[in-house]
């Protein structure tokens, strides 16, 4: 009994110490996307828009607190532009394939700026899987008015892009119709549609640029990942 008893101690503390050797994952912060059609409009602006516009987007993750594969990535963030082949969000398959330009925080050590990769190519899915290039940035998040149904924010990446949002109000409904029609691109714990004041990308990789202000395309949100 005495050594079936030291032979289990000696398994727990093995078990112990191996599962202590996994790196961790855990991470929660803000999140924040623009695209060039509506997210929140009645069906028939949406169908006006579907395999016309809405091939554009960008999305922002901003780390609060947390780690991918044990390295630490408090206060960092991430951003990811993509081109794809017809509307985000819409049902048919056609929107592949995509490219993609990632845009890295540049505060962030070579270790960090691998897991931003890896981090936001998880977050992202298929929409980042084809990325084209990668740039490095100084990269700003700022939120007004603490409430994410009030929130206005915005995140900028050196010259490269820029999103900005507010919320929404009354006067910016025109079928008095709307809903949330397209969901966020990513996962996210809590989002709410926004009105875009800019959406601007000026980089290289997806042989698109632009300049867009005056739709309902964005979403605020927050996000946490733990594995």
């Amino acid at each position: 009994m005495r050594r079936i008893s030291f032979l289990s101690a000696t398994l727990c503390l093995a078990a112990s110490a191996f599962g202590g050797s996994f790196p961790s994952t855990q991470l929660r912060g803000e999140y924040i996307e623009a695209r060039t059609a509506d997210v929140y409009t009645g069906p028939c602006f949406a169908n006006s828009e579907a395999g016309l516009a809405g091939d554009l987007a960008v999305m922002g993750w901003k780390i609060d607190k947390g780690s991918w594969q044990g390295v630490n990535l408090d206060g960092l963030s991430v951003m990811g532009v993509v081109h794809a082949s017809s509307t985000l969000g819409d049902i048919s398959p056609a929107v592949y394939p995509v490219k993609a330009v990632l845009i890295i925080d540049e505060s962030a050590n070579a270790e960090q700026r691998l897991a931003l990769k890896s981090f936001a190519q998880k977050m992202g899915g298929q929409l980042l899987a084809d990325v084209v290039r990668v740039d490095y940035q100084p990269i700003q998040f700022a939120a007004q008015n603490g409430n994410i149904h009030s929130m206005s924010a915005s995140m900028t990446a050196g010259g490269l892009a820029k999103l900005e949002t507010r919320a929404l109000t009354p006067g910016d409904q025109i079928c008095h119709n709307e809903s949330t029609y397209y969901p966020p691109l990513t996962k996210v714990d809590h989002a709410m549609a926004a009105y875009t004041v800019a959406n601007d990308f000026n980089g290289e990789g997806l042989g698109s640029q632009w300049n867009m202000t005056g739709n309902r395309g964005s979403f605020l949100g927050t996000f946490h990942y733990q594995e």
